[in-house]
């Protein structure tokens, strides 16, 4: 005697209604008449053609539970892209004084005190020459625009530029902020050697513009 199929929560597609309703026997001897059935009506003879319609279902329903099969796994297992997150700069960071840092211009030692007030643009995974041109030309006077690692290409640009080296990323570590491809950071520090801004990912001047107004005050 058999059982209908018992109905499950899984995510599997349902079998085509044409079939009906499905039994599982408990004994697959009691499958034997039917096998008797299904071969008599094979072996009967038929006009020409009159099977292939029910050949061509059949064949259509299994291409159609084997797709939905195929795309129920592929929806489970498709890994989700994920996007790097910009970070936030340290909650203790602003109002903090800078350590007296030295860097490193053609080989030569340069204190970074004697350079401030300063717009420092952290460049060493991004040479964004657009971002540095805006800043020099957006800078009042007497505030320096340092450019920490720069590009070869970003070392030529004006002189109101400092391209400066520093071999040991102290400013990094100071600042706990790791290099991120393609991204230029940018850092606002006044005359005191206080932080007074800090963007990990600078899109454009106008993002610190007021500040930077400030520093030369």
């Amino acid at each position: 005697m058999g059982r209908p199929a018992a109905d499950d929560d899984s995510d599997l597609p349902d079998l085509p209604p044409e079939w009906g309703r499905v039994v599982v026997p408990d004994n697959a001897a009691e499958l034997s008449a039917e096998a008797a059935q299904v071969r008599r009506e094979l072996n009967r003879p038929t006009p020409s053609g009159s099977i292939l319609p029910a050949l061509l279902a059949l064949l259509m329903a299994m291409v159609a539970v084997l797709a939905g099969l195929s795309a129920t796994i592929w929806a489970q297992s498709a890994p989700t892209p994920s996007t790097p997150a910009t970070p936030a700069p340290p909650a203790d960071l602003i109002g903090r004084t800078m350590p007296a840092f030295e860097l490193v211009d053609s080989g030569e030692p340069v204190p970074l005190r004697g350079l401030l007030p300063a717009v420092i643009l952290l460049t060493d995974t991004c040479a964004c020459p657009t971002e540095v041109a805006d800043t020099i030309a957006v800078a009042p006077p007497g505030v320096t625009v340092i450019a920490i690692n720069p590009d070869p290409a970003v070392r030529e640009s004006p002189p109101a530029l400092r391209a400066l080296d520093d071999p040991a990323d102290g400013l990094r570590a100071f600042l706990r902020l790791p290099p991120r491809a393609g991204v230029i950071s940018a850092l606002l520090v006044d005359r005191s050697g206080t932080v007074r801004k800090m963007l990990p990912e600078l899109h454009s001047p106008a993002d610190f513009e007021p500040e930077l107004a400030r520093l030369a005050s």
